[in-house]
């Protein structure tokens, strides 16, 4: 699984990266994650608001943070 945050490195961009780390921690999944910073790429992805939350090159959250048990369920159901 290939996992992406997108955003400028904001508060809010490393909350997502740290509850995300905790859900796929809690479903026992591996994941590479890595941070995209580049405006352009973001616009790329169709994420006009960050956080962005990227996985296996699909957009599945887009400008709010969820929660650890919302993510949860978003990363279970892959």
């Amino acid at each position: 699984m290939i996992v992406k945050i997108l955003g400028p490195g904001c508060r809010n961009c490393h909350t997502l990266e740290a509850r995300t780390r905790e859900a796929l921690s809690d479903l026992g999944l591996d994941a590479e994650i890595t941070s995209v910073t580049d405006y352009g790429e973001i616009a790329g992805y169709g994420v006009m608001r960050t956080p962005g939350l990227v996985v296996d090159e699909q957009v599945v959250v887009s400008g709010k943070v969820p929660t650890v048990r919302e993510l949860t369920k978003l990363l279970g159901a892959r």
